[in-house]
């Protein structure tokens, strides 16, 4: 059995979330918070047994996508509150997902 614990960006996560569980795959999902853009993300947390690994990674591979957004690595929060801009844009690529995948030792469900 597997553990994937699977970082996605909020917004690709209702989708990914309606794709597994109609595939029949148990799902967890855990509001988080990213450290790099301080933006919100979800944390899935998905029990798979050694043969519906594969299967679980593709639907997260297909469902997740990249983006380019613009940010202002020199903007603060205050900043974005106050409506003030600064001209150092920086293009970055957002989303997808970020997935590890952990051997279970032992799984009980009471």
């Amino acid at each position: 059995m597997k553990l994937i614990i699977a970082i996605v960006q909020d917004e690709d996560s209702g989708r990914l979330v309606s794709v597994l569980m109609k595939e029949g795959y148990g799902v967890t999902k855990l509001a988080t918070t990213g450290g790099f853009l301080r933006s919100g993300n979800t944390t899935l947390i998905i029990g798979v047994d050694d043969e519906k690994l594969n299967g679980a990674l593709a639907i997260i591979e297909k469902v997740c996508k990249t983006r380019n957004q613009i940010i202002n690595p020199n903007l603060t929060s205050m900043d974005v509150a106050m409506g003030m801009a600064v001209a150092n844009n920086l293009e970055i690529s957002i989303g997808g997902a970020t997935v590890f995948v952990v051997n279970v030792e032992q799984f009980n469900r009471y």
